[in-house]
C-alpha cells in the first residue's frame, strides 16, 4: 500500500464520528476520506471514495450495519465499531464479510488505530466480544496456530486460550492459579512471539482469522 490508509466512518452518532476523525486524522499513516450517518449513504460513499478501511456502526437508520457490511466487503475492509455486543449480531456481521468487530469502551485509542492498520493489511481484527461469539457458535474457526509452532510454551498456550475467550488478566490468574503479574508477563511474551501488540491482534491470529497456517 502506498500513501496513507483511507478510512470511511459510518455512524449515526455525530459525537462518535467526530471522536474517530480526531483520533485518526492526526496519524500520518491514516486519513479520513468521508463520513456517513446511515448505511445507505455509507454504501454509496464506499463506492465513490473506495476507502481501504470502513469503520461501521451496526444499528443505524435505514440500511443497518450488517446489510452495509455485506455490500461493502467486496471492495473495502469493513470493521464494525459499535456499542452492540449481541452474539447473533456479531456472527451475522462476520458472516456478511466484515473483517473485524470491536465494541466501544473495550479498546483504548491506540488499539483502534492498530485495528485500522491491521484491517488495511487484509487481516481480521476481533475484540474479546467477537471472539467469545465465534468460540461459542458454529462459526468458530478451528485454531490455526499451534502454540508449539509459534514457540509458545504449554502454559503460554493455556493463557492465550483464556485471552481468546475474552478473560482479563485477573480472571486468567484465578483460572490458572497464578499471580496477576505472572499472567501479564506471559501475555507480554505471547505478544512478542506472535508478533502482535494488542489483544485484538493476538485473538485474531489465535483463532486463525488471518488465514495463517501452522508453520507459516
Amino acid at each position: 500500500m502506498t500513501g496513507p490508509i483511507k478510512v470511511l466512518i459510518i455512524d449515526d452518532n455525530p459525537i462518535v464520528r467526530l471522536g474517530l476523525r480526531n483520533l485518526l486524522d492526526v496519524q500520518d499513516s491514516i486519513t479520513v476520506v468521508g463520513e456517513a450517518d446511515n448505511g445507505d449513504d455509507g454504501v454509496r460513499l464506499n463506492l465513490e471514495l473506495l476507502p481501504d478501511v470502513v469503520l461501521c456502526d451496526v444499528r443505524m437508520p435505514g440500511l443497518d450495519g450488517v446489510g452495509a457490511a455485506e455490500q461493502m466487503a467486496p471492495t473495502s475492509h469493513v470493521v464494525m465499531l459499535t456499542y452492540t455486543d449481541d452474539v447473533d449480531t456479531i456472527r451475522a456481521t462476520i458472516a456478511a464479510g466484515a473483517k473485524g468487530y470491536l465494541v466501544h469502551g473495550a479498546h483504548q485509542p491506540d488499539e483502534i488505530i492498530a485495528a485500522v492498520v491491521t484491517a488495511a493489511s487484509g487481516s481480521s481484527v476481533l475484540g474479546p466480544a467477537a471472539a467469545r461469539a465465534l468460540l461459542s457458535g458454529s462459526l468458530a474457526p478451528p485454531r490455526a496456530v499451534d502454540h508449539r509452532v509459534r514457540g509458545l510454551t504449554d502454559r503460554e498456550g493455556e493463557v492465550m486460550d483464556f485471552v481468546a475467550r475474552g478473560l482479563g488478566n485477573r480472571d486468567i490468574a484465578k483460572a490458572c492459579f497464578l499471580a496477576e503479574k505472572t499472567v501479564k508477563n506471559h501475555i507480554n511474551n505471547i505478544f512478542a512471539k506472535l508478533g502482535v501488540s494488542t489483544r485484538a491482534e493476538a485473538i485474531s491470529l489465535w483463532l486463525g482469522a488471518t488465514g495463517t497456517q501452522p508453520g507459516a
